[in-house]
């Protein structure tokens, strides 16, 4: 199998050195070595060339190389390393947002964002758990390792929300990291030294590494990669002596809580306790020099020379490629699964052709499915500067052409790992393929003499008996026995290519060589003898057919505890075809289904298939129990059931019969019959109703018809037919049906699909809402005003909590001179408020409901204050002569903190007095604007008051001449000081005035 393909994606003749690359969605982007960001974007053609194109250059975006690229999806930021430095750009227009100065001396950084489950007191619990916990909140987390000169840098994002980094001293400088899980990172210091961080502690733990015999390690040529696996170490070693620049260590994160190691030429699979989380790790034909993983598969660069590959025309002989290598490895089997040679970019020249290159680079999409992409260049140097290096796109196949070449190849117990690790959006025919996988899985064991294993399968699938039996000889399987190459083809397959048929020249039996298992044995002088041969075939054929009785055991009481729960009995058999009267493919083409999913048809040809095959399995290998099988009940042909079963009145089998012949006629009519001898409603109807409850909607006439009966009987009763929920019948027809008998009963019908099925179509709330406007005017125009009135009740009532009906629509339907409060919920709906608090007002005069109204709306929308003013208005300015001050002051005392006080005083009219308003003003003052206001209008008044006082004391004189006599002493005043008294400005002395103050003082209270 051949799971990825490779495509040109057009951009070669590339002479700058690239460096980095990154894919996010449809956008690659490449970093080169002199600072240069290019930007493609890419779209697969379907089995075609992948269309590339170049959307922008970035020329010397950074002063020095970019080593690396990534994206943070949280903050739709791209992640530049460039010049020992790690920064954020923001996309798309590449500005730079966040320079991490935490991050000088950077080598290497890695990004992993998941989704974690936080409970109140800030623990994280296991995704599977979340679901059943309603406290658990979910959040999206963020990290970004950063590997800086020894020491890691940790920056989080929680929903997009930056939080305070996070540094650790380490003993020696990361050169790679991989993410286990959010909690653990693997960081690699060399290519034999990594270490495990936990983010939560900022602590490293060491890896516990297996022996070399602890860990199986698969892979083609084994011996030869473990040898080479040493050399590679102590390769390691002495070019380090010898002053070679190390490889960069390699890790990759293969699932949630797993990265895979490479460990000379063997990769193990390391959990986040730092243990090996499989016994089998993969093996290389040496030290891969990049690893990447797309689910499920790693993609690995082997170093040129390290596999033999064939390299036509060059060489029809395999021989050592001078070119890099890109292998495939499988998780699930743990082999390789192909082998590539990246192409040349110009197949025209034989020169190049016969290049080498070598393949680097290799980036993977953060997509499930999404293309990977790789860097080819030439090893030599001239071709290099010449031709430059190509970007080539790695196309994986879909997850259906996948399985369908393991399944066609034989290689079912892979496919079936691989629809294991799928999910459901992935794959949407999961569960059919899974089955369908397993069936021919069982068929290919059964060829090789696993009976016991395939017979488990078909009975845990429930497979067809008819298949299940046609796999054996005439003498068990009659005319459904299946030649042995058509056994696949029987189950919906093919024959694998290692299918191996059976040799007709060494069977004794033809009846027993369908089951005979052909295994390849090493030759033995003479051969076997055709004695021993057939002592095999017979031996195979007894264990099959001992495998054959347990399952017939098993299918017999359940085929039977599901007819007997019908009521179905072999007594009965009559009414039903032989199984000699069916076609063969008709018996195959049965459903693979258990009992209790078939209908009781296909139960009674199961019935009669395994009843058939025990009994010749008995004849075929115990005869002696033969005797017991024909002594009880079984499925033997009854010519003449019906009229038996009527003259013993048995009429409830008879009718379990009719239905299992899908003859609802005649069942209906003998019920029918039936009901006539019953007093009761309960047993007069009920059969009735409950067998109509079973029909489909394929026998939609024949339920109607039958119906009207048992409406005219009972219409309470009745109605049961249309509310069962064990079938689903067409809604619109039965509205149209029970319409015809009783518009209240298509009433009832729609009122019952609407509360109690929740059908949202507009089509039925629509017809709801026009029946109960049509009979409301029909009651209304006869007189049958407790009608109309319940009637006209449920319409508003519906018009008003239903969403799913066109309101214009409806409000058309309504009369212009009836029906007022109707369209104004309609109006209300339709947004036009005031002109539904109109009709409440001048229409039907009703307050306590336009205020009612005005109250929703705003317990609807808090800010919608206007609605209550909007009221006020319509009271205060009629359109018609009506007074309606009353109503306006009632709003105003019960609703003014949602009215603005300026805009009620400015519509209030003139003769409105302060009584009036008594409340409405208590509350405005207590409105801090307002009382702010109010204070500092009255400390205007106040000073005004003061000033207008002093003027006027300030106005008043008196006049002093030499003839002017003091009262208190009465001596002339001349030039002393004076004191002039109030209120009538008696003149004093200045000594003299406390005396006549005191005189004026008790004067005064004398007079009192």
């Amino acid at each position: 199998m051949a799971p990825f393909s490779t495509h040109a994606t057009g951009i070669h003749g590339i002479k700058d050195k690239i460096e980095s690359m990154a894919v996010q969605g449809d956008r690659l982007f490449m970093g080169t070595g002199g600072g240069d960001l290019h930007i493609y974007t890419f779209q697969k053609e379907n089995g075609g060339t992948p269309d590339v194109t170049l959307l922008e250059t970035k020329k010397g975006f950074t002063r020095r190389s970019i080593d690396q690229l990534g994206f943070i999806k949280d903050t739709n930021s791209l992640v530049i390393l460039s010049d020992s430095a790690v920064s954020l750009y923001s996309l798309p227009e590449l500005i730079q947002i966040t320079p991490l100065p935490q991050t000088r001396t950077a080598l290497v950084f890695a990004l992993n964002t998941a989704i974690l489950h936080v409970l109140p007191d800030g623990r994280v619990i296991e995704p599977s758990s979340a679901p059943g916990d309603a406290r658990a909140i979910p959040s999206i987390v963020t990290h970004l390792a950063v590997g800086c000169r020894k020491k890691v840098v940790i920056f989080t994002w929680r929903d997009g929300e930056a939080e305070e980094p996070k540094e650790l001293t380490l003993p020696h400088s990361p050169r790679a990291i991989a993410f286990l899980c959010s909690g653990v990172a693997c960081l690699a210091y060399t290519q034999t030294e990594h270490v495990l961080l936990s983010l939560d502690t900022m602590t490293i733990s060491d890896i516990a590494f297996p022996s070399a015999n602890s860990v199986t390690v698969t892979g083609l040529g084994m011996g030869m990669g473990m040898g080479m696996g040493a050399l590679t170490g102590l390769g390691g070693y002495m070019t380090l002596g010898l002053g070679a620049k190390e490889k960069k260590p390699s890790i990759a994160r293969i699932e949630e809580g797993e990265v895979l190691i490479p460990k000379d030429n063997s990769g193990l699979f390391i959990g986040p306790g730092g243990k090996p989380t499989r016994s089998t790790g993969i093996e290389w034909q040496a030290v891969p020099e990049e690893i990447v993983f797309q689910k499920p598969y790693v993609l690995s660069i082997l170093p040129p020379g390290a596999m033999p590959v064939k390299t036509p025309p060059v060489s029809v002989h395999p021989g050592p490629s001078q070119s890099s290598v890109l292998q495939i490895t499988s998780t699930i089997s743990l082999l390789p699964v192909q082998t590539l040679v990246p192409p040349d970019v110009d197949d025209n020249s034989d020169l190049r052709s016969r290049s080498a290159y070598t393949t680097r680079l290799l980036t993977a999409s953060s997509q499930t499915k999404g293309p990977l992409f790789m860097i080819t260049t030439p090893v030599d140097k001239a071709t290099a500067a010449a031709d430059g290096s190509a970007i080539w796109m790695l196309c994986m196949q879909s997850w259906g052409q996948q399985i369908n070449e393991l399944v066609d190849s034989g290689s079912y117990v892979e496919a079936l790992s691989l629809l294991d690790m799928m999910d459901q959006v992935m794959m949407p025919e999961k569960e059919r393929r899974l089955t369908q996988i397993r069936i021919l899985h069982a068929v290919s064991l059964f060829s090789e003499g696993s009976f016991d294993d395939a017979i488990n399968t078909f009975i845990e699938l429930d497979i067809n008996p008819a298949k299940v039996v046609a796999l054996y000889p005439d003498s068990i399987a009659g005319r459904l026995s299946t030649p042995r190459e058509k056994w696949f083809d029987l189950h919906g397959g093919r024959p694998p290519p290692n299918f191996i048929q059976p040799d007709s020249s060494n069977v004794t039996s033809p009846q027993e060589s369908s089951i005979v298992p052909v295994v390849e044995t090493p030759e033995q002088p003479g051969g076997p003898s055709a004695q021993n041969l057939s002592r095999v075939q017979v031996d195979n054929f007894h264990r099959s057919v001992e495998t054959l009785l347990r399952y017939l055991g098993d299918r017999r009481p359940k085929l039977w505890g599901a007819l007997s729960a019908l009521h179905i009995s072999p007594s009965q058999a009559s009414e039903h075809a032989s199984l000699s009267e069916t076609s063969i493919d008709e018996l195959l083409d049965m459903p693979n289904a258990p009992p209790s999913a078939l209908i009781p048809n296909q139960l009674i040809r199961f019935a009669q298939v395994v009843d058939t095959a025990l009994f010749k399995s008995y004849l075929a290998i115990r005869p002696s129990l033969l005797g017991p099988l024909c002594r009880i009940s079984n499925w033997c042909e009854v010519l003449e059931v019906e009229q038996v079963l009527r003259s013993r009145q048995k009429f409830s089998e008879l009718i379990f019969l009719y239905h299992g012949k899908q003859m609802h006629g005649k069942a209906l009519s003998l019920l029918h019959e039936m009901s006539a001898s019953e007093d009761s409603a309960t047993d007069k109807l009920g059969p009735t109703i409950q067998y109509l409850q079973k029909l489909g909607p394929d026998y939609l006439q024949q339920i109607f018809n039958a119906a009207r009966w048992v409406f005219d009987t009972d219409r309470e009763m009745a109605f049961e037919i249309f509310t069962s929920e064990e079938t689903e019948l067409p809604r619109k027809d039965v509205a149209d049906f029970l319409e015809g008998i009783d518009p209240f009963l298509c009433i009832r019908y729609l009122e019952y699909l609407i509360d109690d099925r929740g059908e949202t179509s507009s089509m039925f709330h629509e017809r709801l809402a026009e029946t109960y406007l049509h009979l409301s005017r029909a009651q209304k125009k006869l007189g049958n005003s407790a009608s109309e009135h319940a009637l006209y009740s449920k319409l508003l009532k519906f018009i008003d909590e239903s969403q799913h009906y066109h309101l214009d629509r409806l409000f058309g339907l309504l009369p212009s001179d009836d029906m007022f409060e109707a369209r104004a919920v309609l109006l209300g709906r339709l947004g036009k408020h005031e002109g539904a608090l109109e009709i409440y007002v001048y229409r039907l005069q009703d307050y306590i409901k336009a205020e009612e109204y005005c109250k929703r709306l705003y317990h609807a929308d808090p800010g919608a204050r206007g609605i209550f003013l909007a009221l006020l208005r319509i009271y205060l300015q009629p359109s018609t002569s009506s007074n309606l001050l009353r109503p306006a002051l009632d709003l105003i005392r019960r609703h003014s903190p949602r009215l603005d006080n300026v805009e009620t005083l400015d519509l209030l009219p003139p003769m409105v007095t302060a009584q009036d308003l008594n409340a409405f003003l208590c509350e405005a003052l207590r409105d801090p604007l307002f009382d702010t206001q109010v204070v500092r209008e009255i400390g205007k008044t106040r000073l005004e008051q003061v000033s207008t006082k002093l003027v006027g004391l300030q106005a008043k004189r008196v006049k002093v001449t030499d003839s002017r006599i003091c009262p208190q002493c009465h001596k002339r005043i001349g030039n002393s000081v004076i004191a002039v008294h109030p209120p009538r400005g008696e003149v004093t002395h200045y000594t003299c005035r406390e005396a006549f103050s005191r005189k004026l003082n008790e004067r005064t209270h004398r007079h009192m």
